[in-house]
């Protein structure tokens, strides 16, 4: 009997060639906007963020070997944001405590097997359900993205379709040639705040200390309890399902995710970092460029990780180089290898209406189309009709 140790000694090398680096570019489309959101509008130290996300995609590289995903909880992100944008409610001092409760409910779930046995509870369909809504989400946002300036999106989604088999040009180095061109004809001021961009040694500011108890609890109530069943469905569940249909040679168990979800997280919000989960689109955005090994996302940490130390005062001026569009395009790439890969088997009628409605409702969200296609699933069951 292998042990855990035996085991991983047999998992593939990491590569770090130039597909690597392609696929690890392949989730800007998700990372950065949130990124900026969390800086510019909450005002959280940027180095924290940065360094955050950095480390905890090195690490799950390294340990993974596969292009396992490390994002941003978006349901999360987008109560914290839009919230700071409106009122003075919640502050980073929620967010670090979002983070560190997130990671010690994870850390719990994972670590005492209750995360596994909860989704035992949950069908393929329901699964499969939500990695296609969400493809299929992604689709529609690039799509509206790539609407503001079609002109430039038009060309840039051509290169990446005629380059998507190409492992000599990546077409994502195309594509990012293309925006970074198109700023620097339509935007000059853009690269005229580039040029004034300094290199800055940073370090960590540990949050914890900072921490008081209605930070903890209104990034509980807030920011971590909405989270999860978004994070079991899609960051658990989900990203699960993709690891194992592309990397079967490399399988994941619902308990390791769930303790890698924990401790990314504690880790996260000791460093002044934000709440992070493992998406499935996340995978899908890496593969869909090129990524085949956990080389990706140690490429991708490590570009973070040097930002964080030298360049986390000026990083809002480095992402606000890619426009729009460029990330419209790579959002839609990644909703087409997502939702692709939910088409690969027969079904009953009762697996594919499952699997519809909770597409379709994850479309909109994506824990309200997991819950639904779980009542669902189990309303059918009880009539005779599946399981």
């Amino acid at each position: 009997m292998l042990t855990r140790s035996t085991a991983r000694a047999h998992l593939p090398a990491n590569r770090y060639d130039r597909l690597e680096w392609a696929g690890a570019l392949g989730d800007l489309g998700t990372l950065l906007p949130f990124v900026i959101a969390y800086i510019g509008v909450m005002k959280l130290d940027p180095f924290g963020v940065l360094f955050g996300f950095g480390v905890s995609m090195m690490v799950c590289g390294w340990w993974y070997r596969t292009p396992f995903p490390v994002q941003p909880m978006k349901a999360a992100g987008a109560v914290a944001t839009t919230q700071a944008a409106q009122t003075a409610l919640l502050t980073p001092g929620a967010v670090y405590g979002a983070g560190l409760v997130t990671g010690l409910i994870w850390l719990l779930l994972g670590s005492t097997g209750l995360a596994q046995r909860l989704t035992r509870w949950i069908g393929r369909p329901v699964t499969q359900g939500v990695v296609l809504g969400l493809g299929l989400a992604f689709m529609a946002q690039g799509t509206r993205l790539m609407a503001d300036n079609w002109w430039l999106a038009a060309p840039g989604l051509a290169v990446v379709v005629l380059l998507a088999r190409n492992p000599r040009v990546p077409g994502i180095f195309v594509l990012l040639a293309l925006g970074l061109g198109w700023t620097a004809l339509s935007t000059p001021e853009a690269w005229r705040a580039l040029a004034q961009v300094q290199p800055q040694f940073s370090t960590p500011d540990w949050a914890w200390p900072a921490l008081s108890w209605n930070d903890l609890l209104l990034g509980t109530l807030f920011l971590a309890l909405p989270q999860l069943p978004l994070t079991l469905g899609n960051a658990v569940i989900g990203v699960r399902e993709e690891n194992n249909r592309l990397f079967p040679d490399r399988p994941v168990t619902d308990r390791q995710v769930a303790v890698s979800t924990g401790v990314m997280n504690l880790f996260g919000s000791a460093v002044g970092g934000v709440p992070m989960c493992h998406g499935a689109g996340g995978m899908a955005a890496h593969v869909a460029f090129g990524a085949r090994t956990g080389g990706a996302l140690v490429i991708l940490g490590a570009l973070l990780t040097l930002l964080a130390f030298g360049f986390s005062t000026s990083v809002v001026t480095l992402f606000a180089l890619i426009p729009q569009a460029v990330l419209g395009t790579i959002l839609f790439m990644t909703g087409v290898q997502l939702a692709g890969g939910q088409f690969d088997e027969k079904r009953s009628g009762h697996d594919s209406t499952i699997l519809l409605v909770t597409a379709g409702l994850s479309m909109w969200n994506v824990a309200a189309g997991f819950v639904a296609g779980l009542l669902l699933q189990w309303w059918l069951a009880a009539r005779g009709g599946t399981r």
